[in-house]
C-alpha cells in the first residue's frame, strides 16, 4: 500500500515578488516559488498526501521552505539539507509587458543533486512521481537524477507525470528539446503549456501538438492553454475545457497550481473532464493575488467558485 499520493521533484526557490507602487525604492513581498515546490503546496491545498523530494542550502531560506512545507501538510521526510551549497532565490518585477524573473540559482544546493542521492524508499511509496524540465536544466546531475528517479518509478509501480517547463535562460532550445522529448519517451502523464511546446515541437496547432506527444509514447496529455483552459488527449479521448475570466493580477505559478489540481482530482479518480474544469478553476483563483504560493487555493475555495457556474 503506497503511502504518498505525490511525490514531487525539483527546485525550490524563494521569491520576492514587486509590489505595485509608484515612488522609490522598489518593494518586495517576499514568499516561496520553483515549480515542483508550487506545484506541491497546490496539490496539498487540493487534499493529497505530498512529499517533496530536493536538497535544500542549510540556510534561512532552506528553512523557511521546511517551515512551509511542514505548516502545508508536505512532507519533509526526503528533503536533504547541503551544508555548503544555497537555497537559490529570484525576483519577480512587473511592467506592461507583464511579470520578469530575474533567478539567483547558479551553485544552488538542488542542482548539486545526484542519482544516488534520489530515494528509492520515497518512489516506492508514491503512487506518483511529479517532475520537471527545470529539473533537467539546472546541471547535469540533476538531469541525470530525473532519469534515475523515473527508472525507479518504473521499477516500483509509480506513476510520472512531467511538465515541460521551458526556461531558455538555462539551457539552448536544440539541448532542451533532445532532452525534454527524451523524458517524455518514458512518462505516463505530460503537462506541457501551449506556447512552450509550440516552441518544443515547431507546432502550431493544439491539437497536432497533443498527437505528436502521444505519439512519443505518452499516455495523456494535459495542454495547458492559459486563460484559454485546457485540453486533455489520450489514445481514444479528446477534449477541451475553457477557463474562467478573473481579475489577474499576477500569472505567477498558476500553471504549476493548474498541474496540482489536475493531479491531485487525477488521483482521487475524477473523469478527465471534470479534474480538467476543477484545475482551471484553481489556476484562475491564482492569479487574482500576487506571488506563486500565497494565492493557491484550498479545495474549499474552488468548490465554492465553481459552485457559481452549476445550473448556468
Amino acid at each position: 500500500m503506497k503511502s504518498i499520493d505525490i511525490l514531487s521533484f525539483g527546485e525550490p526557490l524563494y521569491e520576492f515578488s514587486q509590489l505595485p507602487q509608484d515612488d522609490e525604492p522598489v518593494s518586495y513581498l517576499s514568499g516561496y516559488g520553483g515549480d515542483t515546490s508550487n506545484f506541491a503546496v497546490s496539490a496539498a491545498r487540493q487534499g493529497a498526501k505530498v512529499a517533496m523530494l530536493t536538497q535544500l542550502g542549510r540556510d534561512v531560506f532552506g528553512d523557511k521552505f521546511v517551515t512551509l512545507w511542514n505548516k502545508e501538510g508536505v512532507s519533509s521526510e526526503f528533503v536533504l539539507r547541503h551544508a555548503d551549497a544555497p537555497t537559490g532565490i529570484y525576483f519577480i518585477t512587473h511592467d506592461d509587458q507583464g511579470h520578469h524573473f530575474t533567478f539567483y540559482r547558479k551553485g544552488l544546493a538542488a542542482s548539486l543533486l545526484r542519482p544516488s542521492d534520489i530515494s528509492e524508499t520515497a518512489i516506492l511509496n508514491a503512487r506518483l512521481l511529479h517532475t520537471s524540465a527545470i529539473t533537467l536544466a539546472i546541471s547535469d546531475s540533476a538531469c541525470d537524477s530525473v532519469f534515475a528517479a523515473i527508472e525507479l518509478a518504473h521499477q516500483h509501480d509509480t506513476l510520472v507525470s512531467f511538465d515541460t517547463n521551458l526556461r531558455l535562460k538555462l539551457w539552448p532550445l536544440a539541448r532542451a528539446r533532445a532532452v525534454i522529448h527524451e523524458v517524455v519517451r518514458h512518462v505516463d502523464i505530460c503537462l506541457p503549456s501551449l506556447d512552450e511546446a509550440r516552441l518544443l515541437t515547431g507546432l502550431e496547432d493544439a491539437d497536432a501538438i497533443a498527437d505528436y506527444y502521444l505519439h512519443c509514447g505518452v499516455k495523456e496529455v494535459i495542454l495547458k492553454l492559459g486563460s484559454e483552459g485546457a485540453m486533455y488527449s489520450s489514445e481514444n479521448s479528446r477534449l477541451r475545457v475553457s477557463g474562467h475570466q478573473v481579475a489577474t493580477v499576477d500569472a505567477t505559478g498558476a500553471g504549476d497550481c493548474f498541474s496540482g489540481a489536475f493531479l491531485t482530482r487525477y488521483l482521487a479518480g475524477d473523469k478527465p473532464e471534470q479534474a480538467l474544469r476543477y484545475a482551471n478553476a484553481a489556476a484562475a483563483l491564482t492569479t487574482t493575488g500576487y506571488g506563486a504560493v500565497a494565492p493557491i487555493p484550498f479545495r474549499a475555495d474552488v468548490t465554492q467558485f465553481l459552485g457559481q457556474f452549476l445550473g448556468q
